[in-house]
This record gives structure tokens, sequence and C-alpha cells, in this order.
């Protein structure tokens, strides 16, 4: 099974940033981890900061991956352009934050990309990363 996490602006500070809300271990250091616990499973990953970056790897990956794992940090609020991006491929894709985003301001309530994805896990931690592995096996 072949899944592609994607992580958008900011997730690159994870460890360093907010550590009250995302914890003070870097993504890179969880992606060693989670790997680790599912060795069978050929999971890889990609940040980006641009949106367009985002769009492009989904559509490269979208018709031939098994699934792809995509938190877009502030983009899910605001890109009806990833959510067509997600829309216009093949591979089922699940929606992840590491925050309840329902706990916190307002404009955080709201995303375009829930609807075309197969399901959300949100307000784990970083462990929530690992539910939606799960939601694939």
């Amino acid at each position: 099974m072949a899944l592609l996490i994607i992580n958008g602006p900011n997730l690159n500070l994870l460890g360093r940033r907010e550590k009250s809300i995302y914890g003070d271990q870097s993504f890179d250091e969880y992606f060693a981890d989670l790997k680790a616990k599912y060795p069978h499973a050929n999971l890889s990953y990609f940040q980006s900061n641009s949106e367009s970056e985002i769009i492009e790897k989904i559509h490269g990956v979208g018709f031939e991956i098994d699934g792809i794992i995509i938190n877009a940090g502030a983009f899910t609020h605001t890109s009806i352009a990833i959510r067509d991006a997600i829309a216009g491929v093949t591979c089922p894709v699940v929606e992840v934050h590491i925050s309840n985003v329902h706990a916190r301001e307002e404009f955080r309530h709201n995303s375009y990309l829930s609807a075309v994805c197969k399901g959300v896990v949100l307000g784990f931690g970083l462990d929530s990363y690992r539910l939606a592995v799960e939601s694939f096996l």
C-alpha cells in the first residue's frame, strides 16, 4: 500500500512553533517513527508552504497511489483550488489536523476539503496521522 502524506504551510515548523498546540516533536522525527511502525506500508512525505506545489503533487500522484493523507494547514480554510485538485483525482484522501480545529478560532471551523475527502481525523496530536494511516490498512 502506497500512501503519501502531504503537509501544508508552516508544518515544517512542527516541534518549534506553538508547542502548546502542536507539541515538541518535529514531523521528520514523527515520520521516522511512523515508518518504523508500518514497515510494510510504502509511506512517503511531502511538505510545502506553496499552494501550487501542493496542487501539483496531488495531480502527480493522485491517479497512481493508494491514498493521500493531507494536512493542508491554513489552506484548509481558504483553498478551493486544493479542494478541486482532491476532487479531480481517483485515489482516496484523508484530511488530518493535529489540533481540534473546532475548539479553536472560528475561521478554522470551515474546511473546503472535508466534503471531497474520504474522512477527517483531527485533534489527536501527531497521532492523527497514524489514525489516518490505519484507515487505509
